[in-house]
């Protein structure tokens, strides 16, 4: 079957809400290439959005998944527990920040996390306010999208949203918003809308990834610590998609020294499996009354040994240290091109979480259709690249870690490529 015949099926059968940005049907897939049903070739600088930093089917990872499939695919939790979930929990309570007593609770999707660490906050403090930031992304569930900061196209018509949830600026330099001003902003938030005592939690990601890969200034997360225990308010640190080595750290929360209460993850945990996480100090997540966390497929078997074996290629094959090489190197290619490519206006990251952001040359006017052609151009001449930012106007990189060299250094020539036409 034609791919054209796949993509008519694909336009008769799901909603046109599920969104699609290749034309093209997947077949196979290996480390950081796809291949279509018609045999094309495609290197992947998506990774599933920030899913595969261990690459498309690990051997370690396939091998685990295997091993766990012919014992058992799934009993819930709930009701008969097993061992490789505690394995998990106790290895995220000793490689995540914070020198406590941690405890952690595994769910499905990042979604999922966000939720229950709102729910876990909430619990512990007995408090109902949540404070997020301009351009965050939560996920797509009613509270995760009232976390969001973005309206399109996450909350296009899907109101009302959850109460008691107010946002603040994100830090953003090339945006013109200082650390002060939106310290500023929660300070009048404190004075306008909600007593801080009746704030749960704070809850931020170290790297913005929809709002457009912008790293958090590190006084500034300083300052939502120092905020947070005057107030008596908790500090969540959203990791779903900067976490697993992607920083050049495990989790990038890590680059900033202030430890969060509360750490959600998700996306590269399980290496394409379905599987979240919250990790936090075990008195906070402790709150909760029995049966008040969990869910059907939370903590999937299969997915837990994916993890555990994520964690073992994360370790051994050094990738905390290959994200930082392969950073380095796309960000320098970057910035050679930008004599050639006025658009370009700010070249960003941590670690191999880089972004390129367009504007309208010699204006400050952000350029999402250059994005777009850019994006156009790489996909058509096989090298998948996703856009983000507030603005649409921003390019991001969430490649393989375990990409190999020759075909990294093949992807950073369709890039330069397609930035130059």
């Amino acid at each position: 079957m034609s791919q054209q015949q796949l993509m008519q099926r694909k336009a008769d059968a799901t909603p046109r809400g599920v969104g699609v940005m290749c034309s093209f049907i997947a077949e196979r897939a290996k480390n950081a290439e796809i291949w279509d049903s018609e045999g094309r070739r495609y290197i992947d600088f998506a990774g599933g959005i920030g899913v595969l930093n261990t690459g498309h089917l690990h051997p370690k990872v396939e091998a685990a998944v295997a091993e766990q499939l012919s014992r058992f695919s799934h009993t819930c939790y709930q009701v008969v527990p097993y061992e490789s979930y505690i394995s998990l929990a106790e290895k995220l309570n000793t490689l995540t920040p914070g020198s406590y007593a941690k405890k952690t609770a595994l769910f499905t999707t990042g979604a999922e996390a966000v939720e229950n660490a709102v729910k876990i906050a909430r619990a512990y403090t007995g408090r109902p306010g949540i404070l997020a930031f301009g351009g965050a992304f939560h996920g797509r569930t009613l509270m995760g999208m009232a976390l969001t900061g973005k309206v399109a196209p996450y909350k296009l018509g899907f109101g009302p949203f959850p109460s008691d949830v107010y946002h603040a600026p994100y830090p953003n330099a090339l945006h013109g918003v200082s650390v002060q001003d939106s310290l500023t902003a929660i300070e009048k938030l404190f004075k306008y809308d909600i007593d801080p005592a009746r704030v749960a939690a704070i809850i931020y990601e170290p790297v913005q990834g929809e709002g457009g890969f912008y790293a958090a200034p590190a006084e500034w997360v300083k300052a939502l610590r120092e905020l947070c225990d005057r107030h008596g308010i908790l500090l969540i640190a959203d990791e779903v998609q900067s976490g697993f080595a992607r920083t050049g750290k495990l989790l990038a929360s890590e680059h900033f020294g202030v430890v969060p209460d509360l750490i959600t993850m998700a996306k590269s945990l399980a290496g394409g499996f379905p599987l979240s996480a919250v990790t936090g100090r075990a008195d906070i997540m402790d709150a909760p009354a029995p049966g008040g966390l969990g869910g059907t497929y939370a903590g999937n078997p299969l997915a837990v040994a994916a993890a555990l074996a994520v964690l073992d290629v994360i370790e051994s094959e050094k990738l905390i240290e290959r994200a930082q090489r392969l950073g380095d190197a796309l960000k320098e290619k970057l910035n050679s091109l930008k004599p050639a490519v006025p658009h370009i206006a700010e070249v960003r990251g941590l670690g191999a979480m880089v972004a390129v952001e367009f504007n309208q040359p010699g204006s400050h006017a952000p350029d999402a259709d250059f994005a777009k052609k850019v994006q156009q151009h790489a996909l058509a001449n096989g090298l998948i690249l996703l856009t983000c930012g507030i603005y649409a106007n921003v390019v991001r990189f969430l490649f393989p870690l375990t990409i190999e060299d020759e075909v990294f250094a093949e992807a950073l020539g369709k890039l330069e490529a397609a930035l130059k036409a």
